[in-house]
Formats: C-alpha cells, structure tokens, sequence
C-alpha cells in the first residue's frame, strides 16, 4: 500500500516515541505463558476476515474511547498490531499519552505475525 507522505512523517514521530516488537518475539512470549494483551486495532471489516489468535478488538477509530473499560490497569502490558505496524505504533503512542506504561507495537504487524507462523482464527 503507497501510503501518503504526512501520514508516513506522522508514523515516524510516533516511532520515535514507542517501543516495537517482532512478531516472532511476541509468538515466543505466547510459548511462554507470559502475561500480556494482544490488541489489533485495524478496522472491522480486517479483524472480521481473520486475526491473530487469542487477540482481542479495539479499532483505532474507538481505542482511545475505550481502552480505559477494556484495560483498566496503565501497569497492563499490551502489544498493539495492525496490517503493517504503522497504525499500531500511532495507536502505542496515544496510549502512552494516556499514562499505559507498557504499550507496545508489533512490527511489520499482522503481516508480520502471519509471516512468522503466528495461529489466526476467522472472525
């Protein structure tokens, strides 16, 4: 996807800021057992086709509405993935401006995820 040149200087700002992980990293703290939310923020219609499994739904158009009900701890670590970590590394930093302390963005995101052999279940 070509994407525009602001959101791409926009993408950048933001990644200045927030912490990314590999998609074969988060799969490994999966094996683990260790305790973190996977959250993918792409819109309906993308979570709907297919996701990572055990994964849970925020849309970057409600996440910053509704994180607070979802994940009322800031102490929460959260792992944030959309299509290609552009979206989640925007979606990390709001949250980090909302005071979540532990808010990360997996990179290269859901295509990443399915590139490292990561489970997805349909909608």
């Amino acid at each position: 996807m070509k994407h525009s040149p602001g959101f791409l200087k926009a993408v950048q700002d933001a990644k200045a800021r927030v912490r990314e992980v590999g998609a074969a990293e988060v799969r490994r703290w999966v094996g683990q057992g260790r305790k973190f939310l996977l959250i993918d923020v792409r819109e309906d219609h993308e979570w709907q086709k297919e996701h990572a499994l055990g994964a849970r739904h925020l849309g970057r158009g409600i996440l910053e509405r509704d994180i607070e009900q979802t994940v009322p701890d800031p102490a929460t670590e959260i792992v944030l993935y959309c299509g290609g970590g552009y979206r989640s590394a925007l979606a990390a930093d709001s949250l980090q401006k909302m005071g979540y302390q532990s808010v990360l963005s997996m990179a290269g995101g859901y295509r990443a995820w399915t590139e490292a052999g990561g489970p997805v279940e349909k909608g």
